[in-house]
């Protein structure tokens, strides 16, 4: 059986130490942007190819902004709804 072993901080100690736990878990959790470049989209899909993404584009599977004629930008939301789509249970 493990040996419980207890630890004493002086409260601004302990405070401190829950400010900087709160302030990484934050960061981690900042609010993602709603539209991604294509490197981006890619990564979040998990797929190496263009050709992919633009069939997916294509094909209307995902949703996708072209603000400028050779920029185009992929709606996160629309990335992560596709995945879910395709996702497959356990038996």
């Amino acid at each position: 059986m493990d040996e419980m072993k207890v630890i004493c901080l002086e409260s601004n100690a302990f405070y401190e130490l829950v400010d900087q736990v709160v302030g990484k878990m934050m960061e981690q959790h900042k609010e993602q942007p709603k539209w991604l470049v294509g490197e981006d989209a890619m990564n979040l899909l998990g797929i190496k190819s263009k050709t992919t993404l633009q069939k997916l584009r294509n094909e209307g599977e995902i949703k996708y902004s072209q603000p400028f004629k050779k920029h185009i930008l992929y709606h996160r939301q629309s990335l992560l709804d596709f995945l879910e789509k395709h996702s497959k249970d356990t038996f």
